[in-house]
């Protein structure tokens, strides 16, 4: 019988699970989608590759793991954060600035790596969907707050939160950023 690290099977294996869709996502990130393969995943968490197969049946199962995970995580964070807002403009502020957190983070670095990976159209269809499923917590509070032409505003102020991002990552330090950005989003929305 294995040896486990944990006090019941269960435990292990849900564990054993954790280590693999990190070295999934870890490779995925810093290798490319085509270099998620069951082997390669094993390898970087040290199983084999026969194990893995007990967890995913194949890359395809990795990537769409590592995608609904990826997601899973920052909608919790990002909804933690929104819940003791007052009022729209604080919801949209929270938004912002777990967003600029999970990024300096690297949360959105899978999802950034499976989108230029080429996917089949089902699976890039699946990866809009879950960003619109997680932004629009943050377009509901644009429209309580009657902007005009919600959508519209909604999205050009979502660009601001991509410049943002690209900024902490780019060396910007995170506080710097989640300022700047918050004044310019309260200035747009309170106008």
């Amino acid at each position: 019988m294995p040896k486990i690290n944990a006090s019941t099977v269960a435990e292990h294996r849900a564990q054993q699970r954790e280590a693999l869709i990190g070295a999934a996502i870890d490779i995925l990130v810093n290798e490319g989608a085509a270099a998620v393969t069951p082997a390669a995943v094993g390898a970087r968490a040290g199983l084999a590759r026969s194990s893995v197969y007990q967890y995913f049946d194949s890359s395809a199962a990795l990537l769409a793991t590592i995608t609904e995970e990826a997601f899973r995580r920052s909608n919790e964070a990002l909804t933690r954060a929104m819940a003791d807002a007052n009022g729209p403009l604080e919801r949209v502020e929270a938004f912002f600035a777990e967003s600029l957190r999970l990024g300096a983070e690297g949360a959105h670095r899978p999802a950034v790596a499976l989108m230029n990976a080429g996917l089949p159209p089902a699976c890039q269809q699946r990866l809009m969907e879950l960003h619109l499923d997680q932004v629009e917590p943050f377009r509901a509070a644009v429209r309580e707050l009657g902007a005009p032409e919600p959508a519209l505003t909604a999205d050009l102020i979502a660009g601001m939160l991509h410049t943002a991002l690209s900024a902490v990552e780019n060396g910007t330090p995170l506080d710097t950023v989640t300022q700047r950005t918050l004044a310019l989003v309260r200035r747009c929305l309170t106008q």
